[in-house]
């Protein structure tokens, strides 16, 4: 069905992550065989047990959240037919638990869907970092502070949704798939509701296993845009934020590790709140209005930062100015007082 792949660069010879250089190419980019030598990668190699029983060993007891679907979702985590609610449960498990449920559901038909998800590593798994971790080849990266995330489970689908920051992914065991989009082919994707979501973003209404055209006619275009990446164990997988991504765990028993980060300031607010603003705010206005209003916006936001306030002595320039920690403070505090008057 999508006949494009995602460039592929032979990882598993270097020594350093070009972190760089994928940010700079802003396009998703798989590193082949990069994470090859991380111990739970020749866990799983041998067998879906040997890695289960690696994780366990760094396991602390604490609570997690588990996603558990019927068998008649077939691993598609999503909305209920209504849209009202969604096709699967959350609940609170402990790890050994959840493993042994998945062991469980090893090459049986029929089985329930299972995952956990976006937990953070060093919560949950403390020590696993320590040979299990992309930061010591990647100096770059670890300026950031990025979230490491763990992902569990078996045979699962997250629907396409983007995420708001940078994201690389780590194949660890079984096969991964991730079908990628650039960001303009928003429209084509055909998003659902903005509450409830699956997974606290917004997901593509299409089944890309069997898409119905007649509901999702534009969904022709998106595909003539989508970008392929098959990962096996080991194999690294970068893509900028805003890229929609679909990811199919496509073996018995999966584990993932991704590293999000932003390079932005930790004061800058998130843009998905100025989105929820704007709905509030301009959506609904005449359209002569809407555009007036996208040409502020483009010459206050979208231009080049530096003409606003080109002809503005500095000390009056307020929020005209590059942004800091103080400036950002104040902004909010004046947001705050306008939205609870």
């Amino acid at each position: 069905m999508f006949e494009k792949r995602v460039n592929d660069i032979e990882g598993a010879s270097l020594d350093v992550l070009p972190l760089d250089a994928l940010v700079e190419g802003d396009a998703p980019v798989v590193i082949r065989g990069f994470a090859r030598h991380w111990p739970l990668v020749a866990a799983g190699l041998e067998s879906p047990q040997a890695a289960i029983d690696y994780l366990l060993q760094f396991y602390n007891g604490s609570p997690l959240v588990a996603y558990i679907g019927p068998p008649e979702i077939e691993g598609q985590f999503g909305y209920n037919d209504s849209l009202t609610g969604l096709n699967f449960s959350a609940q609170r498990v402990v790890l050994n638990d959840f493993l042994q449920q998945v062991e469980k559901t090893l090459s049986q038909e029929g089985a329930p869907s299972l995952y956990i998800g976006s937990t953070t590593i060093d919560a949950c798994l403390p020590g696993f970092r320590k040979t299990n971790d992309l930061l010591p080849q990647c100096e770059a990266l670890s300026h950031f502070s990025p979230l490491a995330s763990i992902w569990v489970g078996n045979r699962t689908v997250a629907r396409a949704h983007f995420d708001t920051s940078l994201n690389i992914a780590c194949s660890l065991v079984g096969e991964r798939r991730f079908t990628l989009f650039p960001p303009e082919q928003v429209a084509n994707l055909y998003p659902g509701p903005l509450e409830p979501t699956p997974g606290g973003q917004v997901v593509s209404m299409v089944d890309f296993q069997s898409p119905d055209f007649a509901r999702h006619p534009n969904f022709r275009a998106a595909m003539e845009s989508a970008l392929v990446a098959d990962l096996s164990p080991g194999d690294v997988l970068f893509y900028p934020a805003l890229w929609w991504h679909q990811v199919e765990a496509r073996a018995d028993f999966n584990v993932m590790v991704n590293y999000w980060w932003n390079q932005t300031p930790a004061f800058m607010d998130t843009p998905m709140n100025t989105l929820l603003h704007g709905m509030l705010s301009l959506r609904d206005r005449p359209e002569a209005e809407k555009q007036a209003w996208r040409a502020l916006f483009d010459y206050y936001l979208f231009g080049d930062a530096e003409v606003p306030r080109a002809h503005l002595p500095q000390a009056a320039q307020g929020p005209l100015a590059a942004l800091d920690n103080m400036t950002a403070r104040r902004l909010r505090a004046k947001l705050l007082q306008k939205l609870n008057r």
